[in-house]
């Protein structure tokens, strides 16, 4: 009798991660890709001066970017800024005053199904957007005036675009070793690597990054965990850095001092 009750316990314990596995698998999109559309319509109000700008990707994509001009004394160039996985522009055009005021251009992308950008999403589409952006914003400024700048899912997508463009600096916000490590984080009992569709590989780009690299991340970091972000540091160069800020969780980096003296000297370098 109690070995009839293992066995059935085995059988609904099987049937049950079948179940998870198909969940995770098939509402991937949903867990990690928590996007918030917009019409072509739509009018945005940061509050600020902004420039709307839309490039056509092909017939049925469209590439929408934010760009909020210099409020500082001096002009020092462009950031080229890709947000993390939530909502879109909109929710991360806070973040811009911070460089605005240093004397850089802000430039934000939203990604397929972003906003206002449309197309499908894949990896690869992820990486061509990032590149029309680094394109236009080359038609005005040299690649020593652009600082390339990834927050959570977009700190993958600026260590591409950083290992195949110059620029002047590369800094991180949050990053994470690959998509499926931070997914084998909370399914550890799943093949993330080949669950998972878009991968963005983060430790496979940083070797091919030649330029400056600054990684922020918080100790209190529970939707990227700060070990996960860890395993990037041999991957740095000798003068790349690593700053952790202690007690910080995943989105308040921006209120601890550290962080606020740190950006704020990188950007005036």
């Amino acid at each position: 009798m109690q070995k009839k009750s293992i066995k059935r316990w085995i059988q609904w314990g099987l049937i049950l991660y079948g179940l998870t596995g198909i969940a995770i698998f098939y509402l991937q999109d949903y867990f990690f890709f928590q996007r918030v559309p917009l019409t072509t319509e739509y009018r945005y109000e940061f509050g600020v001066p902004y420039n709307e700008v839309n490039l056509t990707f092909n017939k049925l994509s469209n590439i929408n970017i934010i760009q909020f001009p210099s409020t500082g004394s001096t002009d020092r160039g462009v950031v080229l800024y890709f947000h993390g996985n939530r909502k879109n522009i909109s929710w991360y055009a806070r973040h811009a005053p911070a460089m605005t005021k240093a004397g850089f251009e802000v430039w934000m992308i939203d990604y397929p199904g972003y906003g206002k950008s449309t197309g499908k999403l894949e990896e690869e589409v992820l990486y061509a957007y990032a590149l029309q952006m680094y394109k236009l914003a080359r038609k005005k400024f040299a690649p020593d005036s652009i600082i390339l700048y990834g927050r959570s899912m977009g700190t993958g997508i600026a260590a591409h675009l950083a290992s195949h463009q110059p620029a002047k600096r590369l800094i991180l916000e949050t990053p994470y070793y690959s998509f499926a490590s931070v997914g084998a984080h909370f399914f550890p009992i799943y093949p993330m690597e080949r669950m998972i569709n878009i991968k963005l590989s983060t430790y496979e780009y940083l070797p091919d990054v030649h330029m400056p690299v600054s990684i922020f991340h918080g100790t209190n970091d529970w939707i990227i965990p700060y070990n996960n972000s860890k395993r990037l540091q041999p991957l740095l160069k000798k003068n790349d850095e690593f700053i952790t800020i202690k007690g910080a969780g995943h989105n308040n980096l921006n209120e601890y001092p550290l962080f606020q003296r740190k950006l704020d000297s990188l950007l005036r370098l």
